[in-house]
């Protein structure tokens, strides 16, 4: 209670002050100083070739390609239902605006504010027999619903000997770092997910992969996390056809081939390394392949290992804490399957292992110089 009216006595100093202070100047307040600003995020969105095999295209950026995907899944489907936090006004990022006036408020509605229940309410709707689309407003709020999903969902099938199943269950998530979000809006929480059979975990890098990622996500018979870049709602965009399409589980995809070192990465961090790529072409001679892994479990091991026999050098990225990251796992896979083709030791660029900074954002992500860093230390091993 003394805290609390110290608190307000200071604000109130405060505000007694700029009043005083704007009395000082006429009734006017001057405009703060200028400092330094952050103008460019630490990436540089490269978008897909246009599609031709999915019939007419329309540019769209990363949320309006999930609208477009759920909006799909809801006029195809009529026992889908997508609920979650503020969903039925269209979601705090704005992927589920105006399915609600479409298709009614019993198929788009809001949930009470308890990650669990909205979990567990989805795990019943789908052993039902629907298709449950769930929405967590933010990744770093799915851990309240952690014991549903690991403890429930990836189990129900394993635990009734296939009898019943919640494999409609699709879980949306916006994910990763944004600019700003601090402790509780930047947080990549896919290692935690990857330790448990039963589920699959999904990461794309752009709009047309989120759209037929998701569709495939949602037609998939095991329960799914669908974590999206929320960095790319806006920032990217590109030509995503407007009808429904499937990109398959499971499958990295090489964006780049090369010769000499293996680059993999996924969501935003795709854009990272296709970076660092042509950097180390341009300034080292060093030709990259570049790899998105797409799907975190279960992962392809087969298109990764490929890559390292033919380079023989691994350099890895991702956003999470370096310790216990999902890398740590790719990297033990390569150093087992592929021990006698390695030039170098494998290279994980990531987080550091601490809560993620505010203001220190910039020093904290594995950006393209740290990644460029690593890969010129694994050339000249």
């Amino acid at each position: 209670m003394a805290a609390a009216g110290l608190g307000l006595r200071r604000v109130l100093v405060l505000a007694s002050r700029l009043g005083q202070l704007r009395a000082g100047m006429g009734g006017r307040l001057l405009p703060l100083a200028a400092g330094p600003r952050r103008h460019a995020a630490h990436f540089t969105f490269q978008p897909d070739a246009e599609p031709s095999a999915h019939g007419q295209t329309q540019k769209m950026n990363l949320f309006q390609s999930i609208t477009s995907a759920l909006d799909n899944t809801l006029s195809r489907d009529p026992t889908a239902v997508i609920f979650g936090e503020d969903v039925a006004f269209g979601g705090v990022f704005r992927c589920t605006v105006g399915l609600r006036d479409k298709y009614g408020k019993d198929r788009v509605f809001n949930t009470p504010l308890c990650e669990q229940g909205i979990v567990g309410f989805g795990i019943g709707v789908a052993v039902a027999g629907a298709t449950a689309i769930a929405e967590i407003q933010f990744a770093d709020y799915i851990f309240p619903a952690f014991d549903q999903i690991v403890n429930e969902a990836a189990k129900y099938r394993y635990r009734s000997g296939d009898l019943f199943n919640c494999g409609s269950l699709t879980i949306r998530a916006p994910w990763g770092c944004v600019g700003h979000g601090a402790l509780y809006h930047s947080q990549s929480p896919e290692a935690f997910f990857a330790h448990c059979p039963g589920i699959k975990v999904v990461i794309p890098r752009s709009p047309l992969q989120a759209k037929g990622l998701l569709l495939s996500c949602i037609e998939d018979k095991n329960p799914c996390i669908f974590f999206e870049p929320k960095i790319l709602y806006r920032a990217a965009v590109e030509q995503v056809p407007v009808e429904p399409y499937y990109i398959p589980l499971s499958q990295a995809e090489v964006l780049q081939e090369g010769s000499d070192v293996t680059l993999v990465a996924w969501g935003t961090q795709v854009h990272v390394i296709r970076e660092v790529a042509t950097m180390a072409q341009e300034k080292l001679g060093v030709s990259c392949e570049v790899i998105d892994l797409k799907t975190i479990l279960p992962w392809d091991t087969e298109a990764v290992c490929k890559s390292v026999v033919k380079t023989g050098r691994l350099l890895i990225s991702h956003e999470a804490p370096l310790t216990g990251g999902f890398a740590s796992e790719i990297s033990s896979t390569v150093q087992e399957e592929c021990f006698l083709n390695l030039e170098a030791p494998i290279s994980r660029v990531c987080g550091y292992d601490t809560p993620f900074p505010h203001i220190f954002e910039p020093f904290y992500i594995p950006d393209k110089w740290k990644c460029y860093d690593a890969l010129r230390k694994m050339i000249n091993y």
